[in-house]
């Protein structure tokens, strides 16, 4: 039996040549041109098949040749290769040294076959953000006139991040933001320029269009979470992506996850038929006029709308303010508070049409979505009447009205993933930094930033969320493909089809009113 299976041992040995020419695919990291996929099968196939023959007339024992039996070698050439390597949460070391790991800050080889998916469309509004500085590019001056009003300068510099904080923000914001772009280090370790940058955590911009429109006067670049058409605010993904500990709402992998378990409980043609909303009325005076349109004995505008005081909420352990419980009306309303608020994401998730309130402010993503098959546009300037209406309309057009609360929930479910979220600071980042015509340095008075850093000198539920949205290896994909900028006409053809769908709603809003007004003559 010896005999047979040198005899064997040689015939592999004199196939090795050609099956290391179609088995590049083996080392994935390497990411070299692979052979034909049909080719590399069969040829594995035929070997393996040669091999299990010999196996079961016993001319081969197969355990004695690394232990695998014939099935698992198969199961092991099939397997798609996975990324083991992990960045865990080192608090031990943390709180000896204090001192950031130094183990996941630099670059590795990821594999760049695994790329090619395109971005979603909204990632254009980059390039649209960042054109005030196209011609000019960014200056050391232009950076340093933004601290005016910013929370903390973060600087990145061979892989690693800085930051020098400024003042406190309102709650944990600031906290939240720097743990996300931190997380998105983790993701893409050694992937993102150089770069220095100023961010305001506050809600409404500060840098205005008007004051800039004389030559050589050049606005200061300035991040912060929503702008609105006069300013030119750099937008940024807000930090309850990665949880808002003050009220309780998780990371967004696990709210998004919620809220889909939360829309398989109720078909949406069972939900109740009215428009939803509940939230703090007393941040601004369009919120404490929405409350006028609430069902009362003598008016029903088709609304049921809520306070939210999250005080009591938070002696009660927040239990009437799970998002996955609140997908049980055909409608949701979106209005936005003192500025733009978080409420819009987890409201267009809820496979419900949101009946959105016209924006005074936008953030980084609404500006890619489309009325009339995204969302509901609603009048900011006659709430009551255009709500009765909105929900009218639906429940007389309910395959319309479902599919425009499929459609919004679909692009946040799936556009807005998470992954999607860091390619998109991604992008944006990289993006800035073409635009920086000095060398970044890391300032006097900042210190190094990291999962540990951030996450190991805190408790309750802001260690809670930051241990649930750790990314603790490194993405096992390039990010998506960054779409090019609007051409001019391209861009004046989206804005005017938006205005014109909401003109349309508008329009039979008005006719619906005439009729009822005729009704009552």
């Amino acid at each position: 039996m010896k005999g047979h299976e040198e005899k064997l041992m040689r015939k592999l040995f004199w196939l090795r040549p050609a099956f290391q020419r179609h088995s590049q695919w083996w080392d994935w990291r390497s990411c070299k041109k692979r052979a034909p996929l049909t080719s590399t099968l069969l040829l594995l196939f035929f070997v393996l098949l040669f091999i299990s023959l010999l196996s079961f007339i016993g001319w081969i024992d197969l355990g004695k040749y690394g232990g695998y039996s014939s099935q698992k070698a198969i199961q092991n050439f099939s397997k798609k290769p996975r990324n083991t390597l992990e960045f865990p949460l080192d608090c031990t070391s943390w709180n000896h040294t204090n001192t950031c790991p130094k183990n996941y800050q630099l670059s590795y080889n990821r594999c760049e076959s695994f790329a090619g998916i395109n971005c979603p469309e909204y990632f254009r509004w980059i390039h649209e953000d960042l054109k005030h500085w196209k011609q000019t590019g960014i200056t050391k001056e232009m950076v340093e006139k933004a601290r005016r009003t910013a929370h903390f300068r973060l600087t990145i510099l061979d892989g690693k991040v800085y930051v020098e904080k400024f003042r406190q923000s309102i709650q944990t914001r600031a906290l939240f933001t720097m743990w996300g772009i931190v997380q998105l280090m983790r993701s893409y370790p050694g992937k993102l320029p150089d770069l220095e940058l100023m961010f305001d955590c506050d809600d409404r911009p500060v840098v205005q269009a008007k004051d800039f429109r004389q030559p050589g006067s050049e606005p200061p670049p300035l991040f912060r979470y929503c702008s609105d058409w006069r300013s030119l605010d750099i937008v940024f993904p807000d930090w309850s992506f990665w949880g808002w500990a003050e009220t309780n709402i998780r990371p967004w992998r696990s709210v998004l996850n919620d809220i889909k378990e939360g829309n398989k409980r109720v078909k949406w043609e069972d939900r109740v038929p009215y428009a939803y909303w509940k939230g703090n009325p007393h941040v601004c005076p369009w919120r404490a006029d929405l409350m006028k349109c609430n069902v009362t004995d003598q008016n029903d505008w088709n609304t049921r709308l809520y306070v939210q005081d999250w005080v009591a909420e938070s002696q009660k352990g927040y239990k009437q303010s799970n998002l996955g419980d609140q997908c049980t009306h055909r409608y949701k309303i979106y209005i936005e508070g003192w500025a733009w608020s978080v409420s819009e994401k987890y409201i267009l998730a809820c496979n419900s049409p949101t009946l959105l309130m016209t924006l005074r402010w936008y953030d980084f993503f609404i500006r890619g979505m489309i009325p009339q098959h995204h969302y509901w546009p609603v009048r900011e300037n006659n709430k009551c009447r255009s709500l009765k209406f909105a929900v009218e309309w639906g429940n007389n057009r309910t395959e319309k009205a479902k599919a425009i609360g499929e459609a919004g929930s679909r692009f946040i479910h799936e556009d807005l993933k998470i992954e999607y979220v860091y390619d998109y600071i991604f992008h944006l980042l990289n993006e800035y930094a073409k635009l920086l015509k000095y060398k970044p340095a890391v300032p006097p008075n900042a210190v190094e930033l990291c999962s540990e850093s951030l996450a190991c000198p805190v408790d309750g539920n802001w260690r809670k969320f930051m241990e649930e949205s750790l990314e603790k290896s490194p993405s096992e994909s390039t990010p998506c493909t960054m779409p090019p900028p609007y051409q001019p006409q391209e861009l004046k053809a989206f804005i005017d089809g938006k205005v014109r769908a909401t003109k349309e709603v508008e329009a039979w809003e008005n006719e619906y009113w005439d009729k009822q007004n005729k009704k009552h003559q």
